[in-house]
């Protein structure tokens, strides 16, 4: 049997939808490693929560009352997911990861996994000693994941602040607003500009709208782009398969 997993996601509802495309062709990969036939009945029971959420970089930078509400809806939609036998929750929304702790600490019986962490080690296995970081306001102020790429070993290079305002018209009036061709010039031209001043880095995308306005873009098709809802996406489908035995082959 596999184990149950969840997905805490509507940060946007697009990535989330997209984060459990990403985590069928995860499972379906592990399948195929395993010399298994990709069938049906061998995915595991997944859960996605997609919750309205308040904005996360708005309440990361506000010293407001009640500037933290985006932890309640979370709060409550992991406690959905462990009423469902989840045993690990991805989160599919980077900024977000700033109530990671907190959220583990209130469902300790859940692996709440950690994004930054995922991609860090990741491109440590791989050899990657510098990065360039594409992210929200939110994430960068939190040192999300400059912080988990400084334990990993990792150099961490961020967007000039004109290029950080580029990005977060990008995420909000591009992805967010259905414009995708404003997110992709947007995100495009901050991508090639972090190539030309660092070089051959590995480029993570981190914000899940990111590589949503890059999928069809040519001009970045040169670059070395991370995508870390599929580095998560491969995470947790591990978790869903860690110690179990896929079912044995038969009919759909």
């Amino acid at each position: 049997m596999t184990h149950v997993v969840g997905i805490l996601g509507g940060m946007g509802p697009a990535a989330g939808a997209d984060f459990v495309r990403l985590f069928v062709e995860a499972c379906a990969g592990l399948m195929r490693a395993r010399g298994e036939p990709v069938r049906d009945q061998a995915f595991p029971e997944h859960w996605l929560a997609q919750v309205p959420v308040p904005d996360r970089t708005g309440a990361i930078d506000s010293s407001a009352q009640g500037a933290h509400q985006p932890l309640e809806p979370m709060l409550q939609a992991l406690g959905r997911l462990a009423a469902l036998g989840s045993r690990a929750v991805a989160i599919a929304c980077n900024t977000a990861h700033a109530w990671h702790d907190t959220l583990q600490a209130r469902f300790p019986n859940i692996e709440l996994l950690h994004v930054a962490r995922e991609v860090s080690a990741h491109l440590a296995a791989q050899g990657v000693r510098d990065v360039a970081l594409m992210a929200t306001e939110g994430t960068y102020r939190i040192g999300l994941y400059e912080h988990a790429m400084a334990g990993a070993g990792l150099r961490c290079h961020l967007p000039l602040a004109a290029e950080r305002r580029q990005l977060m018209r990008g995420i909000y009036d591009g992805v967010k607003a259905g414009d995708m061709a404003l997110a992709q010039a947007c995100f495009s031209e901050v991508a090639l500009q972090l190539g030309r001043r660092h070089g051959d880095v590995a480029i993570v995308m981190g914000c899940t709208e990111i590589p949503l306005g890059l999928k069809d873009s040519e001009a970045v098709s040169g670059l070395r782009l991370v995508d870390p809802a599929r580095v998560l996406a491969s995470a947790l489908a591990n978790r869903a398969y860690d110690g179990a035995s896929i079912l044995p082959a038969h009919p759909a």
